[in-house]
């Protein structure tokens, strides 16, 4: 292994993220990088590198409730990265084009606008969701896997070791990791994909290969030409999942069959369906299709940015344009992101800044105390005045950016 694939795998680390069990810093870690390096490639070229046990915390869900998250030491991540460095571009030649999550040069919108042209020629959507599914990956068949595309004895080596690796729970207890890729991990999301290129992606080029699909990860959309074929499907998937010891979820809600003009998607995928009124539809047999595929793009980050900006900055020792230098910065990448598509579903996130201001100016201003209207009239005048302070001004409020 040459020393420079550490090197190059420390610097992809765009963000190395909390301490794990060692709790060393990432700035304890680059005060002696260069040592620590060394010694790690040292240990990773002998065989002798054993990953230490990953810490697991628990973080809320947008839903409610908590899902754990393990954080490995950030010498293991650089480890991570070393091996992800190596069997990452020969896996991304085998992957499926319709798949496009966790993979360089792909994205959720990239999925989302395939979806879109998709639901225009299939009126039935079938939307899975895999229950715990980062934590229900089989080692032994993820293991097999990984022999298929490569015979490099470190790489399995320490393939095996990271998944056997301990999990530290919040008390400090060391619990085994019977199955599952801790979730927080640099190699996870390649591994996960690797499991269901041959679990799912494969599966469905042999056995459906007329039924197109797109899966983001665990989040799959499977468009169907009719009512019958959609449950057929999932009730054949619901059979290979458990073949490969995953299941469907449970609930209804969560592994649905959509008819796209009047259903709408499982919310917590990367894709979800609008209600809004289709343009120009025809008919097809007993079922109906829209020629706007009702099929947008808002990941589960949305409610976290609402609720984080800008209303951290809402500070009465601050001028309002001082928020705005502040806010713009994410308003436009909210816009950029969220709006490629169906624009106007960004008009609730969009407002959620002016409703900010007016808070912010309640407590700034005493003659907007008594009352909220005047507040959000006052904020409704400065952008008329000034239509181009906010980002998200020119498109909310349109009267105003046109005089």
């Amino acid at each position: 292994m040459p020393k420079r694939w550490v090197w190059e795998a420390y610097k992809r680390l765009k963000q190395i993220g909390a301490a794990g069990v060692d709790e060393q810093s990432i700035e304890v870690f680059e005060a002696d990088l260069q040592s620590n390096l060394y010694k790690l490639w040292n240990r990773m070229s002998s065989g002798s590198y054993f990953p230490p046990p990953v810490k697991r915390v628990q973080i809320d869900k947008r839903a409610g409730g908590k899902r754990p998250l393990e954080i490995p030491a950030v010498s293991d991540r650089v480890a991570q990265a070393v091996a992800k460095g190596y069997l990452e571009p020969d896996l991304e030649k085998h992957f499926h084009p319709d798949s496009f999550g966790y993979r360089p040069g792909k994205s959720a919108l990239d999925a989302v606008g395939v979806a879109r042209r998709r639901c225009w020629r299939h009126p039935f959507v079938l939307d899975l969701d895999i229950r715990a599914y980062f934590d229900s990956i089989s080692h032994e068949l993820l293991l097999k896997a990984i022999r298929k595309h490569t015979d490099c004895a470190w790489a399995l080596l320490y393939m095996e070791r990271w998944l056997k690796a301990a999990v530290q729970l919040e008390d400090g207890t060391p619990e085994p990791l019977e199955k599952g890729t801790p979730q927080g991990s640099v190699v996870s999301p390649l591994m996960a994909n690797l499991f269901l290129h041959y679990a799912f992606d494969m599966w469905m080029r042999r056995n459906h290969p007329s039924i197109p699909f797109e899966r983001y990860a665990d989040d799959i959309l499977c468009h169907c030409d009719s009512e019958r074929q959609a449950p057929e499907l999932k009730e054949a998937l619901a059979k290979r999942f458990a073949e490969c010891g995953l299941e469907l979820h449970p609930d209804r809600r969560r592994s649905s069959i959509v008819r796209m003009t009047t259903g709408e998607l499982n919310r917590n995928s990367t894709f979800w369906a609008t209600r809004s009124a289709p343009v120009g539809r025809r008919t097809i047999g007993r079922s109906t299709s829209s020629t706007s595929a009702p099929v947008s793009a808002m990941p589960r980050r949305k409610q976290s940015d609402r609720k984080s900006v800008p209303g951290n900055y809402c500070r009465v020792d601050k001028r309002i344009d001082d928020l705005a230098r502040m806010f713009n910065p994410i308003i436009r990448s909210w816009m950029n992101y969220y709006g490629r598509y169906y624009k106007s579903a960004l008009y609730p996130t969009l407002r959620h800044p002016d409703r900010c201001l007016a808070r912010w100016a309640v407590s700034k201003y005493k003659r907007l105390r008594r009352h909220r209207r005047p507040a959000e009239h006052w904020v409704g005048d400065i952008a008329c005045r000034t239509p181009t302070l906010l980002a998200n001004w020119p498109m909310l409020h349109k009267t105003a950016a046109g005089r």
